[in-house]
């Protein structure tokens, strides 16, 4: 799937460069976090290939506030950028929800701003979250029918439990959010038939939670002491012997989120032409 909206997108990406439009996502990202430069690493080389350009501002622990603010206040202004990534965390010092509304809407390609999450609440357009809207087009590509059907989320993050929950509204599902602190968790999930994992704690989630023929969408990403790669937060053996569909962990949402932040940065540019 990320593959086949990756060709869609170069197609795309190769008409805007045709009418002079240079498709350009720039990114701040702290360069004390390894993870999170891998992570946009990966994010570049996919861009690049499909034609998006950028650059990759740096941030570290001698970074003020002041200064953050006025490195995204200037990428606001520049006509040339149409995307801008704040790779979550920045360092402890910095106030990221301060950089997360002065970044506003209008270029938050990930869609994790205020302003772009009360536009999901008030069921207006604008960018989506993008590793929520990585699970809907995986929803919509396997025609998973969602109206009407219970769907449980677990996680109540900002940037994927909660506008995961409110895009599955969105499709008429009935939803729950639930959390790790949740009582009675295990009777909650074998009513779903819809389960979006996203609480953050590896194999949490048994084969023996999961109600026969539901669908389990693994967005967990959790290093294992002793183990080699990442697990999800769902235990995929004991969960795939019992779902209709399961997502896997590599492979599986993490592809899907990558290329729905190169689509909505793809979206900004072509938005420039209307």
């Amino acid at each position: 799937m990320s593959q086949a909206v990756r060709a869609e997108l170069k197609i795309r990406v190769d008409a805007l460069r045709a009418r002079g439009v240079i498709p350009r996502l720039d990114v701040l990202v702290a360069i004390q976090d390894p993870s999170s430069i891998a992570y946009v690493n990966m994010k570049r080389k996919w861009a690049e290939a499909i034609g998006i350009e950028g650059e990759s501002f740096e941030i570290s622990d001698a970074t003020s506030q002041d200064e953050l603010l006025e490195r995204i206040l200037k990428l606001n202004a520049d006509k040339r950028v149409h995307g801008v990534l704040i790779q979550h965390p920045l360092p402890k010092h910095l106030d990221e929800p301060e950089a997360l509304m002065t970044l506003g809407a209008a270029k938050d390609v990930d869609g994790i701003t205020p302003q772009s999450l009360g536009r999901l609440v008030s069921d207006l357009p604008g960018f989506r979250c993008a590793t929520p809207l990585g699970i809907t087009k995986i929803i919509d590509h396997y025609e998973i029918p969602v109206e009407g059907k219970r769907a449980v989320v677990i996680g109540r993050s900002v940037i994927l439990g909660k506008p995961m929950a409110l895009m599955l509204l969105q499709k008429n599902a009935t939803v729950t959010i639930a959390h790790s602190r949740t009582q009675n968790l295990q009777d909650l999930c074998r009513d779903a038939d819809i389960l979006v994992a996203a609480v953050g704690r590896p194999e949490m989630i048994k084969g023996n939670w999961i109600k026969p023929g539901a669908v389990v969408i693994d967005a967990g990403y959790n290093k294992v002491e002793g183990r080699k790669g990442d697990v999800g937060d769902v235990h995929f053996e004991g969960a795939a012997e019992v779902a209709s569909w399961i997502t896997p962990v590599p492979g599986g949402v993490g592809p899907m989120t990558v290329a729905s932040l190169l689509s909505n940065a793809v979206e900004a540019a072509e938005a420039t032409l209307a």
